[in-house]
């Protein structure tokens, strides 16, 4: 990514001046390939991060995993998903792992603290630490370890780039965003497996694709259908309570998928027939280049309802206002999904005494 790839988005005033500014871009395409709108440079190369973890169990999927080890909805869900830790999500990947005869010693994701606030602080008050199963990818890692047994393949090396199923991931991810192996950038993620660099455009046509099947490689068709049900039918799975895809999805009743990825980047597929009557899957990426680190933050204002966010994370000071304004742009905001998902919109700031001394929103058009 370069610097002038990204242009003005989000502003944080204080009074009547602007005190802060995040940047970032936005690309919008649909399934059949057209750049429908755009903010910023739409080719801005970089990685989706956690964004592609949909892509990253279809090969699996494609070859009839979800059948070959009796999955459920809720477990393939799971494996798509950023997860915040809860009893639930543990208790999902633990069955996921249970179905081949593997436990949570075969993760390779690593340990962290889950992000959701109520596990965290009973874990913390009953001195209990973190293992694996909590980590944000341990759904993702499960499927990774489906999809090498099925395989009979070796699970002690299953992040290898070099290995089988992350050679069948890269070839299938390349082919959804019409590109090449050799044109992907390849890294390493926060939880040790492969992760992609590509431009922003090419991704938001693979999202396209993903959510609109019809325009997707035949032999991958039916595991998109399965991907997109599973993260609508299980959207707590997805990330967790109060958790902003959650959240987005749900209020949505059946209308897009959502998935965040870490450093700003994330992904929304709107399904066909929602933009209008006759239109294609939409896929629209989005990159905050400052990396929206502000993802564990003071809230802003007193949540009235108890069921409300606690904090305003997993959604970020600013990439959560950036999608909200895309859907609000493509027309698509209904007022029901815009009060569901008020918390993450445009918002005052204030100050430790509650007084009102500024504003978070968008400063941004996008180009038709």
């Amino acid at each position: 990514m370069q610097f002038n790839d990204c242009a003005p988005i989000i502003e944080v005033t204080r009074g009547m001046v602007t005190e802060s500014i995040h940047y970032g871009a936005v690309s919008v395409v649909s399934a059949d390939g057209k750049l429908i709108a755009s903010y910023g440079n739409p080719n801005t190369v970089t990685f989706l991060r956690s964004s592609a973890k949909p892509f990253q169990i279809l090969p699996f999927l494609a070859m009839g995993g979800m059948q070959h080890f009796h999955l459920t909805l809720e477990e393939v869900a799971l494996m798509c998903a950023s997860h915040s830790g809860t009893d639930e999500h543990a208790r999902v990947a633990t069955s996921i792992l249970s179905k081949i005869g593997a436990s949570e010693a075969n993760l390779q994701c690593g340990t962290h603290a889950p992000s959701d606030e109520v596990t965290y602080r009973r874990m913390f008050l009953a001195g209990q630490s973190p293992t694996p199963i909590r980590h944000n990818c341990s759904g993702k890692h499960s499927g990774f370890l489906c999809f090498a047994t099925m395989l009979g393949e070796s699970l002690d090396n299953y992040l290898d780039p070099t290995n089988k199923i992350q050679q069948h991931i890269l070839k299938n991810f390349a082919a959804f965003c019409d590109l090449t192996v050799e044109d992907i950038q390849p890294g390493i993620d926060g939880c040790s497996a492969p992760v992609f660099a590509v431009p922003m455009r090419s991704a938001a046509l693979g999202v396209a694709r993903l959510v609109d099947p019809r325009y997707a490689p035949a032999e991958m068709q039916k595991a998109c259908q399965i991907v997109v049900k599973a993260m609508l039918t299980y959207p707590t799975m997805i990330a967790g309570p109060g958790k902003f895809d959650t959240r987005l999805m749900q209020a949505g009743s059946n209308r897009w998928i959502s998935k965040a990825g870490a450093e700003g980047y994330q992904i929304i597929g709107i399904l066909p027939g929602v933009l209008s009557p006759d239109s294609p899957g939409i896929g629209i990426t989005i990159k905050t280049s400052d990396g929206d680190l502000g993802r564990r933050t003071i809230p802003t204002e007193e949540p009235t309802d108890p069921n409300e966010l606690l904090t305003v994370n997993s959604g970020g000071r600013s990439c959560s206002l950036v999608a909200i304004e895309v859907l609000r742009q493509l027309g698509v905001l209904t007022p029901d999904v815009a009060t569901a998902m008020r918390v993450f919109d445009r918002r005052p700031i204030r100050n430790f005494r509650k007084l009102v001394v500024g504003e978070i929103r968008p400063c941004f058009t996008l180009v038709r």
